[in-house]
């Protein structure tokens, strides 16, 4: 068993231990609770489950039909700093959850980008997806600290991405 494997099978077993242990503390306060619980996580499950199913089959074709000429020339090992920058900006504008965001980084690495560029990418669609700070975070949040939330968060993927290139291949 390779150290991935392992570290894969420790938190699943974490995460399962905390499932029984959340599940036991509801069923001692009410059997109703627990119930509560079981039908909605099976429900979320259900709901899901698809959906990881199409975006990891997705990304696959989305490999597939990405013009691999276009991703190794504007994203590829060799497009440095331009390269973080346009993937920067590409996963600012990314819309969608982690299904979409994450398949299309694995299609770009696929596909021939670069690893620093890709880091690039999922850092700027995880700290300040256009999409989600316009129609969630802005409706929930005082504006003012949405807009320098995304401010401060701005420089981040750049450094991510200049971090990896200067660490070296992953």
């Amino acid at each position: 068993m390779d150290v991935t494997a392992i570290v894969s099978l420790v938190i699943g077993i974490v995460l399962w231990v905390l499932v029984a242990t959340l599940a036991f503390i509801a069923a001692v306060r009410s059997k109703a609770l627990f119930r509560e619980g079981a039908f909605e996580g099976a429900r979320d499950f259900l709901v899901l489950i698809p959906r990881v199913m199409i975006g990891v089959v997705g990304s696959g074709y989305i490999a597939a039909a990405m013009p691999q000429d276009l991703i190794t020339t504007w994203i590829g090992p060799n497009s440095g700093l331009v390269g973080i920058l346009i993937a920067t900006l590409v996963g600012a504008a990314t819309p969608g959850g982690a299904v979409v965001g994450f398949a299309i980084g694995a299609a770009a690495l696929k596909g021939g980008a670069g690893a620093p560029q890709v880091i690039a990418y999922s850092t700027a669609w995880s700290l300040y997806t256009i999409q989600r700070l316009l129609n969630w975070e802005i409706h929930m949040m005082a504006p003012r600290f949405v807009w320098l939330r995304a401010a401060a968060s701005f420089p981040l993927p750049i450094l991510a991405g200049l971090g990896a290139l200067l660490i070296g291949k992953p």
